[in-house]
């Protein structure tokens, strides 16, 4: 049974559920969504859009959060129509990986995915009625997710319902095909509605100008204590080359999976020991993604509020079989053993699966349903800062006895991910106030990170799709900003375990809702 009867649900939440039933499923996991789909055709959506809304809620902050949650969905599926843009929306609804996880007896996950998977000829259908305003570079961005999304189908499906589903899913594929061909090559926002995409859901108002600056003033930061951790280790030496050099050396693709165990072990007891995060309780599993979720090379799939409790699994994406020697040692430079630890505190403690933990426990549904993924990813990603001052090189150093592997190698790595982190931030605005293309966007991050080729390429791909992708960075100097507001009102008050406590109690907050931590 769910851990939280879905009864409680305020009509509100309930409205906002409907419309966005993957969401619900995947991160609160509501599993009275499984086998369950949201109707994605311009008709579908207006249908969804017109029944939000309602009486007002009596927590003033659950209030504003709903709020924020209800503007940022008319914006995004009403004024800017993104669904009509971007396939993302519809592969989240096809999607069937869910199910592989054991939140349920086997049988029952079973029948929810037989279930989903006859939904597919009408969502394909829903999907390219929608998709009438794809272009080029978004289509050719996404042409290999939309083609995964049917990849990993059990073997064991009825016959009519796999014909019928993969029938439906090539429709899908021909249609985002045709646009990589015949589609406009603008994909490009501009800088309003990038402005509203960003900060309408955070309650907030985003000023771009404001905002790129900020980011080239962190770039900046970045590169000087990346500079002067690189000079430690190699004195004289150029320090992006150097990195470069650090990131080629990793575990091989049987070692990977281990070396994220040992590093999932460190990270927890460290976040434990100092008392980092509300809540170290659970089990964190590392493994490798269903093949449907292949598309991210590492990601934190928590057991959801909405659940029994269940394991977590910290998701490591092993390089794909086709790829030569060359490519997959390229591959597994993402977990080489410089940035593994960073990637490990942002996935598993104190970042995603404490945070998840802490979800678990949010005081009313609207905290525990409606996650502002630029907060969740702006808190995992400012942990790794955090972590980083607080002695986790020192402490890691000692636990893992390598003389080849010093606190340094920790420092290097928290600033690697955070150049990369930055970059995306400034290529976003950039791609979409009209001032770079693609191309542009690759050349920046094969400059300021040690990302070069195919992987600065794709990075810079991303920002069609994903143009709030700069999330990470933003939400952590938000958090960090309000850290230093909080030292100032509570003085000798002032600790991480409180403030990590009373920001986590609100969930995964809009941005622009996150002082409320400071109110308690």
């Amino acid at each position: 049974m769910s851990a939280h009867h879905h009864d409680e649900l305020p009509p509100r939440l309930r409205a906002i559920a409907d419309l966005t039933p993957g969401a619900m499923r995947e991160g609160a996991g509501m599993h009275e969504y499984d086998g369950r789909a949201a109707d994605l055709s311009p008709q579908g959506v207006r249908t969804g859009l017109e029944a939000l809304g309602g009486a007002p809620l009596d927590d003033p902050h659950d209030e504003a959060h709903l709020c924020a949650a209800e503007a940022g969905l008319r914006f995004e599926l009403g004024e800017l129509e993104w669904h009509r843009r971007n396939p993302l929306h519809h592969i989240g609804e096809m999607d069937v990986s869910s199910y592989e996880r054991g939140y349920a007896p086997r049988a029952e996950r079973d029948a929810a995915r037989i279930a989903h998977l006859k939904l597919w000829p009408a969502l394909a259908d829903n999907a390219v009625a929608a998709l009438d305003r794809l272009s080029a570079p978004v289509a050719r961005s996404l042409l290999g997710a939309v083609r995964g999304v049917a990849e990993g189908l059990p073997g064991d499906l009825p016959d009519d319902v796999r014909r019928d589903a993969l029938t439906a899913h090539a429709r899908l594929v021909a249609h985002v095909a045709e646009a990589v061909e015949n589609g406009s090559e603008d994909a490009g926002l501009g800088a309003e509605a990038l402005s509203l995409l960003m900060g309408t859901g955070e309650a907030v108002e985003v000023d771009l100008t404001d905002l790129a600056a900020r980011a080239d003033a962190e770039r900046d930061r970045l590169r000087a204590r990346l500079a002067e951790a690189t000079g430690r280790l190699a004195p004289g030496r150029d320090p992006m080359e150097f990195s470069r050099e650090l990131t080629r050396r990793h575990p091989d693709t049987e070692g990977v999976l281990d070396a994220a165990r040992r590093w999932t072990g460190i990270a927890v007891d460290f976040t434990e020991e100092r008392r980092l995060a509300p809540y170290g309780d659970g089990e964190c599993r590392v493994d490798v993604p269903p093949p449907a979720m292949r598309w991210a090379t590492a990601m934190m799939v928590w057991s959801g509020p909405w659940e029994r409790d269940t394991p977590s699994f910290y998701y490591i994406t092993p390089p794909a079989p086709e790829l030569s020697e060359e490519e997959a040692s390229e591959w597994l430079e993402q977990f080489s053993h410089t940035t593994l630890p960073a990637v490990s505190v942002h996935e598993v403690a104190p970042g995603h699966y404490s945070h998840g933990r802490a979800l678990r426990r949010a005081p009313s549904p609207v905290r525990r349903a409606l996650q502002s993924m630029t907060f969740a990813e702006g808190w995992a990603h400012y942990a790794e800062e955090m972590c980083l001052e607080e002695g986790f090189g020192e402490y890691a150093a000692a636990r893992v006895g390598d003389p080849d592997w010093t606190a340094d190698h920790y420092e290097i790595g928290v600033w690697i991910e955070a150049l990369i982190r930055v970059t995306r931030l400034s290529v976003a605005i950039g791609m979409h106030t009209g001032r770079m293309r693609v191309e542009e966007g690759a050349a920046r991050f094969a400059e300021d990170t040690p990302l070069q080729g195919p992987a600065a390429v794709a990075e810079a791909q991303r920002a069609t799709f994903d143009p709030t992708y700069g999330r990470y960075t933003w939400g952590k100097l938000e958090i960090l900003a309000l850290r230093e507001r909080a030292r100032q009102q509570w003085g000798s008050g002032f600790s991480l375990p409180r403030f990590h406590r009373a920001l986590l109690e609100l969930g995964s907050p809009p941005l622009g809702l996150i002082g409320a931590a400071l109110d308690g």
